[in-house]
């Protein structure tokens, strides 16, 4: 059976992908304590790269901010895996985001707000959360969106 969270997922329209299998030497996810560090996600869609370029060249910060979301619906999706309840999340506690853009695109805040803006709606209050947002030269797959996260649980 669902939980509140599962609920407001589907409420919002919104399902969580498929896990991506880690591509490196690190692991998804790992456990702390009553913290989740969960590994950079980046804009995999059904498995496949999806926004493959730069912000400020070959995307709109209106485009980054859907590719944001999409790496925020996958942290969600290895949060899941990780504690098989998504309900047991007591708070997000930090995003970290990185952004794939030419060297005077300077909206990578507006860009992650995807993946916050998604965080809040999904948890609520406790998705309120700490953040960094800042622009890279490159990210893996040539994708133009990174985030990774750290949530607390029960």
């Amino acid at each position: 059976m669902a939980g509140k969270v599962e609920a407001r997922l589907k409420d919002l329209g919104l399902q969580l992908p498929q896990l991506a299998a880690p591509v490196a030497n690190y692991v998804p996810y790992v456990i702390n304590g009553d913290l989740l560090f969960v590994s950079g996600q980046i804009t995999l869609k059904d498995g496949t790269p999806a926004f493959i370029g730069k912000l400020g060249a070959e995307f709109s910060t209106d485009e980054g901010y859907e590719a944001a979301k999409l790496c925020g619906l996958n942290l969600i999706s290895q949060v899941k895996s990780a504690l098989g309840d998504l309900d047991r999340v007591r708070r997000v506690v930090r995003l970290g985001g990185f952004v794939s853009c030419t060297p005077d695109f300077t909206e990578q805040p507006q860009v992650i707000n995807g993946a916050s803006d998604l965080m809040v709606e999904v948890f609520g209050e406790a998705g309120r959360h700490a953040r960094a947002a800042v622009g890279v030269p490159s990210l893996p797959r040539g994708v133009a969106v990174e985030v990774e996260g750290i949530f607390a649980f029960d």
